[in-house]
């Protein structure tokens, strides 16, 4: 059980690692999209930030460190990128308003994977 556990966390973890790392080291549009719909100061860094608390938490969940601790704290990294980054309701266009809501739902599906994870009792 302890292999298929670990190769479970990191599959899990996989998104949280490729994703922070892109967000930290190429934060491009979503320094705009936060500069728009927060009163954030530094969208850049801020990006960065997310991007960086991914990657901590991704390594932390694949590695079994900490996973409840971790998995929580991915599930709060998720919800300013879930709000910030796919407004499906802000969109015009139907085909951008349904992809957007699909990475919506998606990000929401994962908050209650690792709130699920986050509160179980067995690691």
């Amino acid at each position: 059980m302890g292999l298929l556990r670990f190769l479970a966390r990191t599959m899990f973890a996989w998104i949280f690692l490729a994703a922070g790392f892109k967000t930290a080291t190429e934060p491009g549009g979503r320094s705009d999209l936060v500069a728009k719909t927060t009163p954030l100061p530094e969208p850049e860094l801020m990006v960065r930030i997310n991007g960086g608390l991914m990657i901590v938490g991704g390594a932390a969940l694949a590695l079994g460190v900490k996973p409840r601790l971790a998995a929580l704290g991915l599930a709060a990294t998720l919800v300013p990128t879930t709000y910030v980054g796919h407004q499906f309701w802000k969109q015009t266009d139907e085909a951008a308003r349904r992809g957007q809501q699909v990475h919506f739902n998606k990000n929401v599906s994962m908050i209650g994977g690792l709130l699920t994870y986050a509160l179980t009792e067995d690691d």
